[in-house]
């Protein structure tokens, strides 16, 4: 509901809406819908075109005014097909796109009052967030409370359909809790939403509910289909537990193990070739965190075969990807990256419009030394579904390492604007900075997280450069103490003993940051600790390896050109 304009003291219009965002009222994105839904008539056909999938989830009552422009082939899909469940992430994208709409819909300062703030549903509160920080012409006042509702009742088909298919995890795991005890237990209805309450429990990391849930269906199940992915989903809790200090390989693969027996006794070939060759695909996971590459490779390749030879042709399309896709990630994982780039090739060509296959193939191409392609698929990332920082953090490498600093800055600033608790971000922007002589950013970045070894590791180069060398010292020390094997803290700590003068010192630990992680940099400062010590054939050696990683580097060229 909408209040009538006024003027605010400094003369601009503010505007003022005030919604109910009690989730009772539409469940995920209650609020979301109704913001939306407020400004839609006022945005532009382009830019509701650019967010048609933010627009769609949030807004289901918007769907027949918002044509789906950017699709995935889940979403032409019957609901059995649709294995792929949403990461916990996804609706910090969603809330983002939004948050970019609401920005580029609102033409003037908005005051938007919530009411029921604090029964709203999680996706609502995080997007309230994304609001508050992207938002400037946006105020947000925040009412825990306001008219009574009675609880949100939930009911089986397409409003759990939505809570699974949009990773809206808070929303399913409160239906399920509700709605399971008033099933036939052990009856198909039953089964399916006790599978997706504790899928979304996972994804919540509350493992510990799951698991109590999956030991109660074995005590009342029959079906060995449902027993089998009870089996399969526990071995999951245990490999993938957000504590890694709770996982426990060694019973998941007890755990897979039972559920591959199960499903290779399914009588029907096509369901025994879908639940097979899916637990087969969980089993390889099992193995990769047992240290067993090689057998994972060979299972993966057993679940591909069994899929292609027994599933009907145009059944099943996201699993038989997923498959490839999997392929592709330990055959990577090995160390053959061109021999995985067929199998994300064959995935991104079943299903365009997902982004997660481009920026694993991006990757794959940086790492091959093909960084127009690499960008090309982190573009193509960017442009394909809702934002997210990943693709432009790693397109931020790739610019860095073609020398165009400010491109590489303004993509970490945006990786970082998406995601605030993106760490990785933080430490390469922090070091860009350095690069750049902006030392106050840098500090800024490098002293949010005390105890993270890389940002110590930059604040090290900082305080070198400021001219601070015992604080700079300090700061590696304290990297090192916490990760040894950090290349970056060795590589720092030698260049800054080669200022103090202690050049042994210097060797050493350039040294180890060479034994460690060898690069073209570190190569160069070692050739000038030993060519001071008077050790000119091993600096040679050192520039003219530091040529053959940075063959375009006119300071090495210069180097060694001075040895001879």
């Amino acid at each position: 509901m909408g209040a009538p304009a006024r003027r605010s003291p400094e003369g601009a219009t503010l505007r003022q809406i005030t919604l109910d965002a009690h989730r009772s009222l539409n469940g995920p994105y209650t609020l979301a819908g109704a913001l939306v839904g407020t400004l839609f008539a006022e945005a532009a056909p382009e830019l509701v075109a650019a967010h048609d999938i933010e627009l769609r989830a949030a807004a289901p009552a918007l769907r027949e005014r918002v044509p789906a422009r950017r699709t995935t082939l889940a979403d032409r899909l019957p609901q059995a097909e649709r294995i792929l469940v949403p990461a916990p992430l996804r609706t910090l994208r969603l809330a983002n796109g939004l948050a970019e709409f609401v920005r580029d819909a609102v033409t003037g300062p908005l005051r938007l009052r919530v009411l029921n703030a604090g029964q709203a549903d999680p996706t609502d509160t995080e997007l309230l967030d994304v609001l508050e920080r992207r938002v400037p012409a946006l105020t947000i006042v925040r009412e825990q409370h306001g008219p009574p509702h009675p609880a949100p009742v939930h009911t089986l088909g397409a409003e759990l359909d939505r809570f699974r298919n949009e990773g809206f995890h808070h929303a399913m795991a409160e239906a399920g809790a509700a709605l399971l005890p008033s099933l036939t237990r052990d009856g198909e209805q039953w089964w399916t939403l006790l599978h997706r309450t504790t899928t979304a429990l996972a994804a919540l990391d509350r493992e510990d509910e799951a698991r109590e849930l999956l030991d109660h269906a074995r005590q009342v199940g029959t079906v060995p289909k449902h027993l089998a992915t009870a089996a399969y989903a526990t071995a999951m809790l245990l490999v993938r537990h957000h504590d890694p200090g709770r996982r426990d390989p060694e019973e998941a693969a007890a755990w897979i193990d039972r559920a591959v027996e199960l499903t290779s006794r399914l009588p029907d070939r096509r369901e025994r070739a879908f639940h097979l060759s899916f637990d087969l695909n969980g089993k390889a996971l099992v193995e990769v965190r047992r240290g067993r590459p090689e057998e994972a490779v060979r299972l993966v390749r057993e679940a591909i075969e069994l899929a292609e030879r027994d599933l009907e042709p145009d059944r099943h399309p996201v699993h038989k990807l997923v498959l490839r896709a999997n392929r592709a990630q330990l055959t990577a994982m090995r160390g053959d990256l061109e021999g995985a780039l067929p199998d994300l090739a064959a995935a991104i060509a079943a299903d365009p419009g997902y982004p997660d296959y481009y920026l694993d193939r991006g990757n794959l191409l940086h790492r091959l030394g093909r960084p127009e392609e690499a960008v090309a698929d982190y573009e193509t990332a960017m442009r394909v579904g809702p934002p997210f920082p990943e693709p432009y953090y790693n397109r931020s490498e790739v610019r860095y390492a073609q020398g165009d600093l400010p491109g590489a800055l303004a993509d970490l600033d945006y990786a970082i604007e998406l995601d605030p608790g993106f760490s990785d971000a933080y430490v390469n922007r922090a070091g860009l900075l350095v690069a750049l002589d902006e030392f106050d950013r840098a500090r800024a970045d490098a002293e949010r997280d005390p105890g993270n070894p890389f940002l110590l590791s930059v604040l090290g180069q900082i305080e070198t450069a400021q001219g601070d060398l015992v604080e700079a010292r300090k700061a590696y020390d304290s990297a090192l103490e916490r990760a040894p094997r950090l290349a970056a803290a060795w590589a720092g700590r030698g260049a800054l003993a080669f200022e103090e003068g202690d050049l042994q010192a210097s060797v050493s630990d350039l040294t180890q940051a060479i034994e460690l992680e060898d690069g073209a940099e570190v190569r160069f400062n070692r050739a000038y600790a030993l060519r001071a010590l008077g050790l000119t054939s091993r600096a040679r050696a050192d520039l003219l390896r530091a040529a053959e990683l940075a063959p375009e580097d006119e300071e090495v060229r210069q180097a060694l050109a001075g040895l001879d």
